[in-house]
């Protein structure tokens, strides 16, 4: 990538915001294990809430908790004039694995960010937006609080998200969750099978239906779902059972004509065994991430900086979906990724969670700070 030419007067500031994270490191790394060690469901990360809004508060910015309609929510701003630029935070966990998506590292390095770009906000004639943003893993929380105006009057807006390489991006496709039920009509399965419409046999041969579709799809298409209910006892012919899809592919667009193909699929089951068959697509969409090419070359410069190269030319692409691709629709954004981990280490894994409290995982917290403070103070210059 081409280097980013650094703008007049802002070596100064830059170093200031700098400054900043290393005094406060301490507390930072404190606040990412703090997060790690208290694993919190999306919609329900209170303590994570807690510790942001606190930290946020005692540095001096103007903090909103339960923001934009959303009680693990909250925003944080700082300066007077000139442009707004977001920092965006996630701290929801996974399920039985925690923060193997490390997102208290994405936290962490956002609230210092945060906080180092405040303190040269008036200086720097710009205006900063720290977002705390519930629920990625699924629940579409900047989804909900953009539609309540939380992103309105933005110029740009980052985030840095923990990987096994420094990266430019992450390759983020469009998702639509998929809820669907199969009703038969339960009956003694030895006694009376006639009797019966097996729910299960039509939620299986669904699931073969979508194992015989994907060898039709394209290339950055992607159906994957488990079992949620497939009956209560084996000698009763089951009278429902639901499974849980992951349907991804390119852009909104290519999303919603696999969607009509995956729908095909799965309605076969129920035709066959003369069973029905409901389905909810779940709310919101996310959309495929749109990079914007200028704030990125601002921020691989700033990483250069502190000695992290974007070039990532031995590294696989980490291919995945996130929110934040929608939030990319509305305001020109960034989505780097930050390592710490081995490469080869993948995200979601329980290797990774450990690594998301590592030494390695402390440094990308500070790192991905001091990238981020730069890049929002170049942020201003360009957008003022």
């Amino acid at each position: 990538m081409n280097p980013h030419p650094e703008p007049a007067g802002s070596t100064d500031l830059k170093d200031r915001a700098c400054a900043v994270v290393d005094d406060i490191g301490d507390e930072l790394v404190a606040i990412s294990h703090d997060i790690w060690e208290h694993p919190e469901l999306g919609f329900g990360e209170h303590h994570a809430h807690e510790a942001l809004c606190s930290s946020l508060e005692a540095h001096g910015l103007h903090t909103t908790r339960s923001a934009y309609g959303l009680e693990t929510a909250f925003e944080a701003t700082a300066g007077d004039s000139g442009p707004e630029i977001a920092v965006l935070c996630e701290y929801d966990a996974l399920p039985g694995i925690g923060h193997a998506c490390g997102h208290n590292i994405i936290a962490a390095a956002g609230l210092g960010a945060g906080i180092a770009a405040a303190a040269v906000a008036s200086d720097a004639g710009g205006r900063l937006r720290v977002l705390g943003t519930p629920a990625e893993e699924g629940g579409g929380g900047k989804v909900f609080m953009a539609r309540e105006g939380a992103l309105d009057g933005l110029s740009a807006a980052m985030m840095v998200h923990p990987a096994d390489h420094d990266l430019s991006q992450m390759d983020c496709i469009a998702i639509q969750q998929l809820f669907v039920t199969y009703h038969g009509r339960a009956a003694h399965a030895a006694a009376a099978p006639e009797q019966g419409v097996n729910a299960l046999d039509a939620a299986v041969l669904g699931y073969m239906g979508i194992a015989a579709l994907r060898q039709h799809i394209g290339e950055r298409d992607r159906i994957h779902g488990v079992f949620t209910n497939g009956g209560d006892k084996p000698n009763i012919v089951p009278a429902e059972a639901s499974m849980h899809w992951y349907v991804r592919s390119r852009d909104l667009a290519s999303l919603a004509e696999l969607q009509e193909r995956v729908l095909a699929a799965l309605q076969a089951g129920a035709t066959a065994t003369g069973a029905s068959m409901t389905y909810e697509w779940h709310d919101p969409a996310y959309a495929d991430m749109l990079t914007d090419d200028r704030l990125l070359a601002m921020y691989a410069h700033n990483a250069a900086r502190i000695g992290r190269s974007l070039d990532g030319s031995d590294a696989s692409p980490v291919v995945g979906s996130t929110d934040m691709g929608n939030v990319s629709h509305e305001v020109p954004s960034i989505h780097p990724m930050i390592a710490v981990a081995p490469p080869g280490v993948a995200i979601h894994t329980p290797e990774f969670a450990e690594h998301a409290r590592s030494p390695a995982g402390d440094r990308a917290v500070l790192d991905g700070a001091k990238a981020m403070a730069c890049t929002v103070i170049d942020a201003w210059e360009a957008w003022g």
